[in-house]
């Protein structure tokens, strides 16, 4: 625990140096502006400017379950997104994947705008391991990825059977995996998290090439940039490779302080007055630590339950729990994106011009940081889908694009 401490505060203080002002350009010719107006209330001086981080938050928190083990569907998804948690359920390992039984309202933030969201992680998964029987399996199905991809948590690339040993092809296990998830969710992966287990020597160096060759845009290895990363600036995302760090259950079942101790870290890091993406995995979630690589049911409950208290809609509502390739797509398109307004009186108007999107990309939103003293009104353009603040706080736009 104490050595996990001191790489993040390492890796955080280092953190600087994965910063570029430098932005890789698209052909211009395939971009595209977009536009609407601002009624004031009142003819006064306003500023807009793209909000760091989406809905203009102080910090990013994306957490991953890495294997895509069936306690995910069966406790972190309901107890996340409202629903029905697992009783204590032995899986085909004699492992309890299961829960408490308790029947969950749900972990949320907020978008500023009044509306709810629930918690979101990602699930780093293993498309030869994803099964529908027998009803005991240790593995997630394709309808519980499915519907958890629909309720808005990302799937990231695992590899294909999660190999690591002497004489794995690393080229298929990416290639493998992007097809077998594809041709059973139709969708393409575009972040890839290297398995972890034994191999030889600097192993995860051949994952890191081919799936970067091999269309994804990150990946999560055992040694990059981050986990923290200060965003109120550019950052290089080209081929970002980052470090992994985990939250996982200790031996000591008495109480909750090692999920406190990973709590405080986490304060320590979000006290910091830039905007920041702070990055964590484990692997199960159910009541047994399973590989003791894991966190027992009641330490998840407790630690994801003490995030939405104090930085969710019950706190301060600072965060933006989201999975990793969510938040990468809106830094993506946030260092790319050049906004132009100009005001007349209580007229404002805004301009966007929008760059190529990859088409893998889920996400097409940005969020606008408003300093007006004045109430406001949109009036809409095409092509777009907006939110705003300006009868309330006027301080948010947020876009999405259609």
């Amino acid at each position: 625990m104490l050595k996990r401490i001191l790489l993040i505060v390492i890796l955080f203080f280092g953190c600087f140096t994965c910063f570029s002002n430098e932005v890789t350009e698209k052909d211009s010719s395939k971009s595209k502006t977009i536009s609407f107006k601002i009624k004031l209330k009142s003819a006064e001086n306003v500023q807009v400017k793209v909000a760091p981080l989406k809905y203009n938050k102080h910090f990013a928190y994306s957490f991953t379950l890495d294997d895509g083990y069936r306690s995910a569907y069966l406790t972190a998804f309901p107890l996340l997104n409202g629903g029905k948690i697992s009783s204590p359920d032995k899986n085909e390992w004699k492992i309890d994947q299961g829960g408490d039984g308790t029947t969950s309202d749900g972990l949320f933030y907020s978008d500023g705008f009044g509306n709810k969201i629930p918690f979101k992680l990602a699930l780093a998964v293993n498309g030869g391991a994803i099964r529908d029987l027998p009803a005991n399996r240790g593995h997630l199905s394709w309808p519980e990825i499915k519907e958890m991809y629909n309720a808005g948590w990302d799937i990231l690339s695992h590899g294909f059977h999660h190999a690591t040993k002497h004489g794995t092809n690393y080229l298929t296990e990416v290639k493998e995996n992007t097809a077998s998830i594809k041709q059973n969710l139709d969708f393409t992966m575009s972040h890839f998290v290297v398995p972890g287990g034994e191999g030889d020597e600097k192993y995860y160096l051949e994952y890191e090439k081919e799936a970067l060759n091999n269309g994804h845009l990150s990946v999560a290895s055992y040694y990059g940039v981050g986990p923290v990363f200060k965003v109120d600036s550019k950052v290089n995302l080209d081929k970002m490779i980052t470090a992994r760090t985990f939250v996982q259950s200790s031996k000591d079942t008495i109480g909750f302080k090692t999920m406190d101790r990973y709590l405080k870290t986490l304060d320590s890091i979000v006290k910091q007055p830039n905007a920041l993406w702070f990055n964590e995995f484990t692997h199960g979630t159910g009541n047994t630590n399973l590989w003791n690589l894991s966190m027992r049911f009641p330490d998840f409950k407790y630690y994801m339950t003490a995030l939405a208290d104090k930085y969710g809609v019950k706190g301060n509502d600072s965060i933006w729990m989201a999975p990793w390739q969510e938040v990468y797509e809106y830094i993506w398109l946030r260092d790319r994106i050049k906004i132009d307004y100009k005001q007349k009186g209580k007229d404002v108007e805004v301009k966007i011009v929008i760059p190529e999107i990859p088409e893998a990309f889920r996400y097409r939103e940005i969020s606008l940081a408003i300093d007006a003293s004045s109430k406001f009104e949109i009036e809409s353009g095409k092509n777009l889908i907006i939110k705003d603040d300006g009868k309330t706080n006027h301080k948010l736009i947020h876009l999405k694009l259609k």
